[in-house]
């Protein structure tokens, strides 16, 4: 299984490690893609929408890419963030907010609608449900069917702080949870999902050579979105 993590942090710490125990017991080594936010792409969006009309034309596409061609080419994606003040980490956020134009109103990734993800965060005391309630709302408007999510409070600061005890769990947690991910069926995307692409599918069909969202009409019709053809089965 080919998998690509990205990691919303530079370190190595709980988040990370619980991420690698899950890859490695679903895939070999060399099937394993690693990013790290924000080395692997340090920037933020400058919301000038210069991706609508044509994704090459972002001033970070060329780095935004190699991530890209990652995703699109692995089965898992894993998504791992600490928990910052309650939230998902910044570079996580920036991350998502340079890949805006996945979501389902813009120009949304057939690949996207046959792919796994996992995200993963922890946090010293609480807070992961919410870290990774935005990741995975993003997920979904990117349109991957299959989205499971690992929280847990590890009572320490670093990985090397986590108890024994507490590092047993997380290993039995991951082998469940890796047993459930292989075995799972990727499915189609929620009805909530599907309904908004067929709502964006009717509102593309009335697009004008000179409205705002041109290119993304034009790029709906070439993937046969609007003569009702699915980016699912």
């Amino acid at each position: 299984m080919k998998i690509t993590i990205i990691h919303g942090q530079n370190h190595k710490g709980s988040s990370y490690h619980i991420g690698r125990i899950l890859a490695e017991k679903l895939a070999a080594e060399q099937e394993i893609t690693e990013f790290f936010l924000s080395k692997d792409l340090n920037h933020f969006c400058l919301g000038c929408y210069s991706c609508i009309a044509d994704e090459t034309n972002c001033p970070y596409y060329s780095e935004k890419k190699i991530i890209a061609d990652a995703m699109e080419q692995a089965e898992l994606l894993i998504f791992t963030t600490p928990t910052y003040c309650l939230e998902c980490s910044a570079p996580m956020k920036a991350f998502m907010d340079l890949f805006f134009q996945y979501w389902i109103p813009h120009s949304p990734r057939k690949h996207m609608f046959t792919k796994k993800a996992v995200i993963i965060s922890t946090a010293a005391g609480t807070g992961m449900g919410k870290a990774i309630a935005p990741v995975k709302r993003t997920l979904a408007y990117w349109g991957i069917p299959y989205r499971k999510s690992y929280g847990i409070a590890v009572s320490a600061t670093n990985w090397e702080q986590v108890s024994e005890k507490k590092k047993q769990k997380i290993e039995k947690d991951m082998t469940r949870l890796a047993r459930k991910v292989a075995g799972a069926a990727v499915g189609k995307p929620s009805p909530y999902i599907r309904f908004m692409f067929l709502l964006m599918s009717s509102m593309k069909k009335t697009s004008t050579e000179d409205s705002y969202d041109a290119a993304e009409a034009a790029y709906w019709r070439a993937n046969g979105w609007l003569d009702g053809k699915r980016p699912w089965k």
